[in-house]
């Protein structure tokens, strides 16, 4: 019996992927988490093969909580459900320990795959996620101005674009005010970027906010 951890912030899509696990043969949701600290606690606790973890939930970064998990559990395989369909946010899952990347459109239709291929030791990517790996690879070699970030830089950069103030930020990340307002201006500079608006207009432009992001 494969023992499964789902961590997301909205309750009727814990409930969604709990029906869709325990309806399969072989799966079995040993615990649930709604933020990264209940997330954190769930994985030192509770015995499992397989975290499905959404990238997206309040408090700190959902790559730095990939890499923690890694870090202090890596036979915990963890499957990444998202809305974000952007690839560049798949690259940096998978550098961070993700053993599988899929968005939540394609969660009904392919989750049970997807974990089962994972809990064997294999790579999982949704077929749309696939799809666009395959499209980038006739795309021009230059990266944009985002991938130039790191995952910390890219993770203030979305929250600035999303408007979230220094405080905020500073708050939700458990850092100084100091340190965000640096990572804001390395953020502008990697990226070319003259304000705070055109960080908006660039991160509206390639989507890379998503529907709970303020704007």
């Amino acid at each position: 019996m494969t023992k499964v951890l789902i961590a997301d912030d909205h309750t009727l899509v814990r409930e969604g992927l709990r029906h869709i696990l325990q309806t399969a043969p072989g799966l079995e949701v040993a615990g649930e988490a709604c933020d990264g600290a209940s997330t954190l606690t769930l994985v030192r606790d509770t015995p499992a093969q397989v975290l499905v973890l959404d990238l997206s939930m309040p408090g700190r970064s959902g790559i730095d909580l990939v890499h923690q998990i890694h870090d202090e559990k890596p036979a915990l395989r963890i499957l990444v459900l998202t809305m974000h369909a952007e690839q560049q946010y798949a690259v940096r899952a998978f550098k961070a320990g993700a053993s599988g990347y899929m968005t939540k459109e394609s969660a009904s239709a392919e989750l049970v795959s997807a974990v089962t291929k994972v809990a064997a030791g294999g790579v999982y990517v949704s077929l749309s996620m696939a799809e666009r790996f395959a499209q980038s690879l006739n795309e021009p070699a230059d990266i944009l101005p985002h991938q130039r970030l790191s995952d910390r830089e890219f993770d203030v950069f979305r929250r600035i674009a999303a408007g979230q103030t220094i405080t905020e930020i500073a708050r939700i990340l458990f850092v100084s005010t100091k340190t965000v307002s640096t990572y804001k201006t390395r953020v502008l500079e990697k990226m070319q970027m003259p304000h705070e608006a055109a960080l908006v207009r660039y991160a509206m432009r390639y989507k890379l906010l998503d529907d709970n992001d303020e704007v």
